[in-house]
């Protein structure tokens, strides 16, 4: 293979991005160059800032938004200048193939990719593909999906169902290293809790109003989102943290329970890793209900159990997390009989398929 170029994108939230962080590296030992674009602010410029070997190139992306809003005006521009923006780039690189995680700032990417004549893949990580997705899809060559579900969504000569891809890193951490950063030990169950990589606040709040009462049954590790920690809540036994990456493998290792936002790579990542969850997904009022359904896969498998947001109160959570480590060993035994397959092989020989095409 003679062009060994290529070139990732994906943003807007964490979960846009482990899949490419977890995949790079493979194609850099492989002796790829390596490129990605991303948007001027998001989180995967400071995500993917830490690899060795990349270069990160940041265009403009607008937010396609469903509701109405002055910004949608401005949007479609800053769409058509990133789509001019990611055009000259790929011209400049030259790129055999494109990876697409998905996220806004993907559509003018494949987009100008199209226009360039350069194949694309796109990994689809929820049960029923994002807008975004769903408007970069016709770009694409190959559209894969974690969901088996997902595969009634999409165009059926294109998708092909591969599975969650899963950091192998987060297999490696210490459980003496994850109590020694957080000063915490194994007289309690460890409860994580994630309100996704920019926090939320309902679930931060009821943490927080019931800490008193959860610190009697658990140790809590609250990984709260930035600049949401709160130095007036510092107790024994409850750790915050605003965002975690390097530290996440060894604080999963000491973690029992682990209470969560529904994003897609995120519950994949707790069921490899055999963590019961208690799932609480984005309402309808703030998403476009691709969590709940996500949840209610797992609830029904038996991995998860699950609590509206519009149910949410300090009771209700509490109530829900003692239930959850009640049902503890039931619900390990079921995430046993789930084997994280091969998705990251089978993802990496899709995208080097296309080039050979």
């Amino acid at each position: 293979m003679e062009n060994k170029q290529i070139i990732f994108t994906g943003g807007g939230t964490a979960g846009h991005v482990m899949v490419n962080i977890a995949i790079i590296p493979e194609f850099i030992k492989e002796g790829w160059t390596v490129d990605y674009i991303g948007s001027k602010n998001g989180i995967e410029r400071e995500l993917i800032s830490s690899l060795d070997g990349v270069k990160y190139h940041p265009i403009s992306t607008g937010k396609l938004r469903r509701y109405f809003s002055k910004e949608n005006f401005k949007d479609p521009f800053k769409v058509l200048k990133g789509t001019f923006q990611a055009y000259r780039i790929i011209g400049k690189k030259k790129p055999a193939v494109i990876f697409s995680k998905g996220g806004f700032v993907s559509v003018p990417v494949l987009v100008a990719a199209r226009m360039r004549g350069v194949p694309a893949v796109i990994h689809e990580s929820d049960y029923t593909p994002g807008l975004a997705n769903k408007l970069a899809i016709p770009f694409a060559k190959k559209v894969l999906a974690t969901f088996p579900e997902t595969m009634d969504y999409l165009p059926e000569q294109k998708a092909e169902y591969i599975g969650a891809v899963v950091r192998e890193e987060l297999f490696t951490g210490s459980r003496k290293k994850g109590y020694e950063i957080t000063g915490l030990n194994a007289e309690k169950n460890v409860l994580l809790i994630m309100g996704g990589s920019a926090g939320s606040k309902r679930i931060n709040e009821a943490i927080r109003e019931g800490l008193d009462r959860l610190l009697n049954d658990f140790h809590i590790i609250h990984i709260c989102g930035k600049d949401n920690y709160d130095s007036s809540y510092e107790r024994e036994g409850y750790i915050q943290y605003e965002y975690v990456k390097d530290e996440l493998k060894d604080l999963l290792a000491i973690t029992d329970l682990v209470c969560s936002r529904a994003g897609s790579n995120a519950i994949f990542e707790f069921l490899a890793l055999h963590k019961p969850m208690l799932l609480i997904p984005l309402s309808l009022q703030a998403s476009r209900g691709d969590q709940i359904v996500n949840a209610q896969s797992f609830e029904k498998q038996g991995y998860a159990h699950i609590i509206e947001e519009e149910s949410l109160t300090t009771d209700s959570l509490h109530q829900a997390l003692v239930q959850l480590k009640k049902d503890k060993i039931e619900i390990k035994e079921k995430m046993n009989q789930y084997k994280s397959s091969e998705a990251k092989e089978q993802v990496i020989q899709s995208i080097i398929d296309q080039v050979s095409k």
